[in-house]
């Protein structure tokens, strides 16, 4: 698509913003009405269960593999001056951001994404643990937790380039990439099929996923088009939060882009879908102890996520759609850090209720 027309007519910031918002609406409508979530599917596929939320989980992640696959087979998007693969990347903030994460997100009961589309449908739970997470998360962007980031981050280091492009390293081209993401959209596909469930459930996967793909499709097409330096970006959670915080009680306000229309644009996404399914009520705490789980769960899920360059949908499917070294060490983590916390905290104590 040319975008010089608009370029011209509107400029880069508010070109950014339009794109943002039309990508998370349809990120939230999608993942709300699907009930995309990471920690679900690692609840199902850790105990044993394999049902609609991991056939959810995975439509979007191949679906994001495969549309964005086929583009840069194609030649319409160029995703080799990303930061997750130009740039220097950290294997041990991968690795020990998403344990954290991991960890973070079966306390708070999900995502940083999952908290913000809950949200969005009255739930208070996930209100105060997203803004809290929004809270650490610049705190370890630029605050007070940042050297202790800094240190570990610097604990294992990868050079950009090839180094940190996972087919590259296996020395397999984007063909071989593009029938990975098909392996895993027809394991998803088999695995939505034998749940049998809402058809919404498989469409708003696949809708999910296809939001993340063209994320990356419409920043590099503003990218190629714009004399400016635009970045090149995928839907993520953690950067966003940290921005939009620091544009609320911080002046000067960061500079507009993607990200100003992203969070607002997947919290009304979240909201019409909450309508449409009749899935909006208010929510709060229980008691005591589910707060105090919550708070610690978006404290490691903020400071887990800047570690791990991104949150589950920032690392795990926007940076593992471009088959990112650091974002699939990140997201290998946070499966083994949410089974693992899932075994110590829920399995167990649901085994000694009884």
């Amino acid at each position: 698509m040319d975008f010089l027309p608009l370029l011209e007519r509107i400029g880069e910031p508010a070109l950014l913003a339009a794109g943002g918002a039309g990508v998370g609406l349809l990120f939230g409508f999608f993942a709300q009405r699907s009930s995309f979530c990471l920690r679900a599917a690692v609840i199902e596929f850790a105990r044993g269960q394999p049902g609609e939320k991991l056939a959810v989980w995975l439509l979007a992640f191949a679906a994001a593999v495969v549309t964005l696959q086929v583009a840069l087979l194609a030649g319409w998007v160029d995703i080799s001056g990303t930061r997750q693969l130009a740039a220097r990347g950290s294997l041990s903030g991968a690795l020990v951001g998403g344990l954290l994460f991991g960890a973070g997100m079966i306390m708070a009961r999900g995502c940083a994404s999952r908290l913000l589309v809950l949200s969005a449908t009255g739930n208070l739970r996930a209100l105060l643990s997203g803004l809290i997470f929004a809270v650490t998360a610049q705190a370890a962007l630029g605050g007070v937790l940042s050297p202790l980031r800094t240190e570990i981050s610097s604990w294992w280091t990868v050079e950009g380039g090839s180094a940190r492009d996972l087919l590259a390293v296996a020395h397999l081209n984007r063909w071989a990439g593009l029938a990975f993401g098909a392996l895993w959209l027809a394991a998803a596909l088999w695995y939505a099929w034998r749940s049998r469930r809402d058809p919404w459930k498989w469409i708003g996967g696949l809708g999910a996923g296809t939001a993340v793909a063209l994320a990356w499709m419409f920043t590099a097409g503003v990218a190629a088009d714009s004399f400016q330096v635009v970045p090149v970006q995928g839907i993520t959670f953690s950067g966003p939060s940290a921005e939009w915080l620091m544009r609320v009680v911080a002046s000067p306000a960061p500079a507009i882009g993607f990200d100003f229309g992203l969070l607002p644009a997947v919290f009304a996404g979240s909201f019409l879908g909450a309508l449409a399914g009749r899935n909006l009520h208010l929510e709060g705490f229980k008691d005591g102890y589910s707060m105090r789980r919550y708070i610690a769960g978006a404290v490691a899920m903020g400071f887990g996520a800047m570690l791990a360059g991104g949150c589950a949908v920032g690392a795990g499917v926007s940076g593992g759609a471009i088959f990112s070294l650091t974002a699939w060490v990140a997201l290998a983590s946070m499966w083994a850090g949410a089974a693992f916390t899932d075994r110590v905290l829920d399995r167990e104590t649901q085994r000694a209720g009884p």
